[in-house]
């Protein structure tokens, strides 16, 4: 699949089927993760694998949705501060910039290989952290659902570019 045709296909998955997804698509998708730019190249992330079967009322605490646990697979970025690299002048961190670019390439992969995503930043850290015995300097920071999509995408309304596109001054 073309670049640009990944990015237009890509959509947030709200159904999956049951099916497995292959070790050698995850291993491409954990691959473009791991190949992510980070700030300085740092790389301060962990990516976790979370099979979701016999995980049900665990996963439900974190994130409430049917849909969440119906993949076969979850994929869970997490943070470790202390590793992040922080903007001299201001004093930004920018580990989670870094997360969210190893989330959207991992997305990205996923939906070249034919899987379904749905990037999740609106759950229950602290019932994360528990469930994935996070020590205390590693921070749940986004999850995604992983497998074959069950649904259609819908149509989504877009601003225009002129709305979002600004040339040398405001």
């Amino acid at each position: 699949m073309e670049f640009f045709d990944v990015i237009e296909k890509r959509y947030s998955v709200r159904g999956y089927r049951p099916e497995p997804v292959e070790d050698d698509k995850l291993e491409k998708i954990l691959e473009a993760g791991c190949l992510a730019p980070t700030a300085h190249n740092n790389q301060p992330f962990q990516i976790f694998v979370i099979h979701t079967q016999d995980h049900g009322e665990e996963l439900r605490k974190i994130y409430g949705r049917e849909w969440f646990r119906q993949a076969p697979l979850l994929l869970c970025i997490c943070g470790v501060p202390a590793q992040g690299w922080v903007r001299g002048y201001d004093k930004r961190s920018y580990l989670e910039v870094d997360a969210a670019i190893v989330m959207d390439h991992m997305i990205l992969a996923a939906t070249a290989l034919g899987l379904g995503t749905c990037w999740i930043a609106a759950f229950n850290a602290t019932a994360a952290s528990e469930f994935l015995g996070l020590p205390a300097e590693i921070v749940p920071l986004l999850f995604t659902p992983l497998g074959y999509p069950a649904d259609e995408r819908a149509p989504r309304e877009r601003k225009t570019r002129s709305e979002l596109v600004r040339y040398d001054h405001y």
